[in-house]
């Protein structure tokens, strides 16, 4: 029988100690990452919640801004044309 080293169950424990220390500190930091993560997740999407409100009020802008009756209104009261008469409109066929 070989005789027990008095160093080898300390050694063993210290080892074990480390390594339980090791990994706590671990677990806590990616908890930690993963929390800093999930906050920066909400405020890209509150972000982009906001920007989709803003493109669709944007859109219906547009869609104001691009109808044919305002179209006319500025062509006649901001730029003075008029639409031209029928006998002042002529067609061109191509041969």
């Amino acid at each position: 029988m070989q005789p027990v080293n008095p160093r080898q169950p300390f050694l063993l424990v210290f080892v074990f100690a480390v390594v339980c220390v090791l990994s706590s500190i671990a677990l806590v930091y990616t908890k930690h990452e993963s929390r800093k993560l999930f906050v920066e997740l909400e405020a890209l999407t509150h972000v982009s919640d906001e920007l989709n409100i803003e493109w669709g009020q944007l859109q219906i802008e547009q869609s104001t801004w691009a109808t044919h009756a305002r179209i006319e209104k500025v062509a006649t009261d901001n730029l003075s044309l008029a639409r031209p008469e029928t006998s002042e409109i002529y067609v061109i066929e191509r041969p």
